[in-house]
């Protein structure tokens, strides 16, 4: 099985570009300050981004004194945008497939994915390469899209009684879906929040966090526009011990 590299289709790679994330980077991200407190102290520490996209996370973890910082992602657009924005020989980029990647042993004290997991489908492999690729203790910190959102699996809609109309879901049908999201056939995996945290646990991590993210008061004060992620999140966080 290898992923689907829609990031390297170049109408879809133009459109993610436009993303206020992909313009401005982490502090466009309303999960990121949660995400950052979930994060070990990075100084002296070797890091690795599995998905690093345009690098924003390696170049952040080195400004937050990361000794090493290794970005994976499978998309070679990506990884060009990430180097011509880099240039700090202690980062390193390189593509890989998280459906088959081999990492090596005990070479990381944290691995990071930022929303890329809900496109694995070699789930329990990664978790298992994370894992061994880890030094006893360390870190996992991870993002991903929530199974409520990935969930949604057929045509339909149902009102509910405020009036607002949301798609028919099919939660526990885990497995494949192809969405609609900047370009057409986007392939994503959904699993379950049982699924997912049974996954950590079998492979052999602690868990320490399970954050269903929602905006807090002084960010729905300031973009009220996120107040919809009260009534379905759109992420999910997790954070493990090696």
């Amino acid at each position: 099985m290898s992923t689907q590299n829609i990031y390297d289709d170049p109408a879809f790679f133009e459109g993610y570009a436009k993303l206020p994330r992909s313009a401005a980077g982490l502090d466009a991200a309303p999960e990121w300050p949660t995400l950052r407190a979930m994060l070990p102290d990075l100084a002296g520490k070797r890091v690795l981004d599995l998905g690093c996209g345009y690098g924003w996370f390696c170049r952040w973890a080195r400004e937050a004194g990361a000794a090493q910082v290794e970005g994976f992602d499978v998309s070679e657009r990506m990884l060009a945008r990430a180097a011509a924005d880099t240039q700090d020989p202690a980062i390193r980029y390189a593509r890989a497939d998280l459906e088959t990647v081999e990492l090596a042993e005990r070479a990381y004290d944290l691995v990071y994915s930022s929303l890329a997991l809900h496109y694995v489908g070699a789930f329990d492999r990664l978790l298992a390469q994370v894992k061994r690729a880890l030094v006893p203790g360390g870190a996992f910190v991870a993002s991903m899209e929530h199974p409520l959102l990935t969930a949604p699996s057929r045509p339909g809609w149902v009102k509910r009684e405020d009036g607002r109309v949301w798609p028919l879901n099919a939660y526990l049908r885990e497995g494949p879906r192809h969405v609609n999201w900047i370009a057409e056939g986007v392939i994503k995996q959904h699993r379950s929040i049982g699924t997912i945290v049974t996954a950590l646990l079998r492979a052999g991590f602690t868990l320490t966090h399970l954050v269903e993210w929602g905006p807090d008061a002084a960010q729905l004060a300031a973009d009220p526009s996120l107040e919809t992620e009260l009534d379905r999140p759109t992420f999910l966080l997790v954070g493990a011990r090696g």
